[in-house]
């Protein structure tokens, strides 16, 4: 079965529809390498994807279940961070 066999079976997509999480932010420029990092030591919550490093934003991409729990890790980091949007895929 290839890709685009997986992609249009009705099953996965209902199974899976609307759990990946896009969450966009602002960061302090000289702050997005620990962030990266930081989140990256979480493991499995989440990646951290530069959009704008001059002006310092960031995409999180999650999932609705680990969402909270990486929301919370983020808010406890030593960092100033604002998130911006939220959208579902």
């Amino acid at each position: 079965m290839n890709n685009l066999e997986v992609h249009n079976d009705p099953q996965v997509n209902s199974k899976h529809t609307n759990t990946d999480l896009i969450i966009k932010a602002h960061i302090n420029r000289s702050e997005i390498q620990i962030l990266c990092k930081l989140v990256e030591g979480l493991g499995h919550l989440g990646i951290v994807t530069t959009t704008n490093k001059e002006l310092g934003e960031v995409m999180l991409q999650t999932t609705k279940d680990c969402w909270p729990e990486l929301k919370k890790a983020i808010e406890n980091m030593p960092l100033e961070i604002e998130f911006l949007q939220c959208s579902e895929h």
